[in-house]
C-alpha cells in the first residue's frame, strides 16, 4: 500500500474514532440529564408500550392528581408529603420547600425529583397547574375514560 494512502487511512480512522467517542460522551451526558415523564400507574406497572419501570435513584417527572386528605405537613420544617394518583395506583411524593400557591388537594400537579423506592419520590420541584382547563397532555391521555364528578353543593353549604 502506498505510504500516502496509509496516512490518509490512519487520519480518517482517527477522525471516525474521535467522532464515535464524542457521540458516546454526548449521549451519556444527555441520558444523565433527561427527566422522563411518568404517571403513578406507569411507575407501579411500567410504561404501556415497553413495560419499562424507572430505577431507584432515577431522576424523573411525575404528574397526577393530589389525593384528597393525603397532604401531611411537618411541624418542624417545610417538609410536606402527599399522595399522587391518576387511574388507580398511588405514589407518595415528599417535598421539602414552599409549595406553589395553586397547590391543593384534588388538584393536578407535576413533581420533579428522584425515585426513592418503588412508590416514593423525593421531589425538588413541584408545579401546580395554572387554571382549571389546563392538564398536561400525558395526564389527560392517562385519565381518558375515567368519569370525574364534581361534588354538588347545597345552598346551605354555599352560604346562601
Amino acid at each position: 500500500m502506498n505510504p500516502r494512502r496509509k496516512q490518509r487511512l490512519l487520519l480518517v480512522s482517527i477522525i471516525l474514532l474521535g467522532l464515535a467517542a464524542t457521540t458516546a460522551l454526548i449521549l451519556t451526558a444527555l441520558d444523565e440529564n433527561i427527566d422522563y415523564f411518568y404517571t403513578p400507574s406507569e411507575i407501579i406497572n411500567g410504561k404501556n408500550e415497553t413495560g419499562i419501570k424507572p430505577k431507584v435513584g432515577q431522576r424523573l417527572r411525575i404528574g397526577g392528581m393530589v389525593v384528597e386528605g393525603s397532604v401531611k405537613r411537618s411541624d418542624v420544617d417545610l417538609e410536606v408529603s402527599f399522595d399522587l394518583s391518576d387511574t388507580g395506583p398511588i405514589v407518595t411524593v415528599i417535598y421539602d420547600g414552599i409549595l406553589p400557591d395553586l397547590f391543593r388537594e384534588g388538584q393536578g400537579i407535576i413533581a420533579q425529583g428522584h425515585l426513592v423506592n418503588a412508590t416514593t419520590i423525593k421531589a425538588f420541584e413541584v408545579l401546580a397547574k395554572h387554571d382549571e382547563e389546563y392538564m398536561p397532555p400525558e395526564i389527560a391521555e392517562a385519565m381518558k375514560g375515567i368519569k370525574h364528578v364534581k361534588p354538588e353543593y347545597t345552598q346551605q353549604q354555599l352560604g346562601n
